[in-house]
């Protein structure tokens, strides 16, 4: 993985020539495929593919025995900026995020302010421009008194569009009756993500939680049922108003087999970590460091995920990267508050049931790539073609290593992964065609832009 300076660089036609590599791509018909091909990068686009190897560049990069990928996108992150900046800030997060692979992120509204008025998401971007390492977009939240301003606030260059939290969670962004949902969905054409958990249930049932007195019972405090009754009041409104919605961290059996048939009126986003742990096991080995919202939960919902992930139900993953430091996590269940880092293993742990032959990397790049993009109109990003940003995650699918505490950047320094052995690692990852991470260095000169959408 060596990088090479032309010295004749003023004569070249090419800003960086990447060759060598095993390239994901989207062919004439809409399919990934793999191919070994070479690169052309100029200011900060694909210019050419399949170039001679001795093309003429001012830098060479040879990725031999590499996979190139396009950019990341992880599409739910939470990085606690502005007011919980000691769990996270834009610099840590975005550092975090770079380390394990992933070139853009979307981050989340639940900050301290919530990002819910026009002053707040200029006040992030304006944070961002200083402090974000990748690429960046935030949402903005929905609030019971702002249905009306959403969709002139979502059309801001770097908003990535509408938040709705239907059951409460990290913070006080609550919209949870019908009346306000109704109004948000009317109003708004921008791509919408909701949290989908049944907050007059979860009030109801919290008792289960405050007795039981351990993690184990969260799963039983936020049952199936407060999720599945809040998707599917979510997804009645968007078949009301002919649009589509974008369903969050999707944890059920019974929430994808309702999904699987309401594919005109939902997107639908699953977390590695609903892929990857499961109760009760998780909750006695991890305790309060496997507790989120909505929760982990037994492996027969596991495997309906897998199923679904299968059969093309679900559509993206995304981390939920949600972090608390040890002295918060390490309160007495259900004060212990709920969310898991995630944004720094989300290639990794995909790589690795990509290895396990759980799924293929072509599928894993529509979920982490190609459909993010798409769903939420990202201009340039997604895809490894001419005229797209050249941001990639340049991974290495035989290299084993160990996820450790240690190496995470995230401010709170813990994984929930923390001893686990995969294989498959991001090597480098490139923010138009500058290269951010190699082999876990981050390079301060490469700085992230606003995502525009269409």
């Amino acid at each position: 993985m060596r990088l090479n300076q032309d010295k004749e660089s003023t004569m070249s036609s090419y800003d960086l020539l990447i060759k060598n590599g095993e390239c994901v791509l989207t062919d004439s018909q809409g399919r990934l495929r793999r191919e070994k091909t070479n690169l052309g990068i100029k200011d900060g686009k694909i210019l050419a593919l399949g170039l001679a190897a001795n093309t003429s560049a001012k830098a060479v990069l040879d990725a031999q025995h590499l996979t190139i990928l396009p950019g990341v996108i992880d599409s739910q992150v939470h990085f606690r900026e502005p007011g919980l900046t000691h769990k996270e800030d834009l610099y840590t997060g975005t550092l975090s995020a770079l380390c394990g692979g992933v070139a853009t992120i979307f981050e989340m509204p639940n900050t301290s302010p919530n990002t819910s008025t026009q002053a707040r998401i200029d006040e992030k971007l304006n944070l961002a421009q200083s402090k974000a390492k990748s690429h960046y977009a935030f949402f903005v939240g929905a609030t019971n008194d702002n249905p009306e301003s959403l969709e002139s606030i979502a059309q801001t260059k770097g908003c990535c569009g509408i938040k709705i939290f239907m059951g409460s969670s990290t913070g006080d962004l609550l919209v949870s009756e019908d009346t306000y949902l109704d109004r948000i969905l009317k109003n708004v054409t921008r791509p919408i993500s909701v949290h989908c958990e049944d907050e007059k249930l979860l009030i109801a049932r919290k008792s289960i939680a405050t007795q039981g007195a351990l993690p184990r019972f969260h799963p039983k405090w936020r049952n199936v049922e407060s999720a599945l009754r809040a998707t599917q009041r979510i997804v009645a409104l968007a078949e009301k108003y002919r649009r589509k919605v974008h369903v969050l961290h999707i944890a059920s059996a019974e929430e994808m087999a309702f999904l699987k048939n309401k594919k005109h009126a939902a997107t639908v986003e699953c977390l590695p970590q609903y892929l990857t742990l499961s109760a009760p096991e998780c909750y006695e080995r991890l305790g309060t460091y496997a507790q989120m919202n909505p929760p982990i939960r037994e492996q027969h919902h596991q495997d309906a995920l897998w199923k679904a992930l299968r059969e093309g139900v679900i559509d993206v993953l995304g981390s939920d990267h949600a972090p608390h430091t040890r002295e918060e996590k390490d309160k007495p269940y259900p004060r212990s508050p709920s969310g898991l880092t995630g944004v720094q293993t989300l290639v990794p742990l995909m790589l690795n049931h990509v290895a396990q032959k759980r799924l293929s990397l072509e599928r894993l790049v529509e979920l982490i790539c190609r459909n993010p993009a798409h769903i939420f109109r990202a201009k340039g990003k997604g895809q490894i073609a001419v005229g797209f940003d050249a941001d990639f995650t340049i991974v290495d699918l035989k290299k084993q290593k160990m996820i450790s505490n240690s190496w995470i950047r995230s401010r709170v320094g813990w994984t929930p992964y923390d001893g686990m052995t995969v294989e498959g690692w991001p090597m480098m990852t490139l923010l138009k065609g500058q290269i951010a991470m190699r082999e876990d260095t981050l390079f301060s000169n490469v700085i992230g832009e606003a995502v525009e959408f269409y």
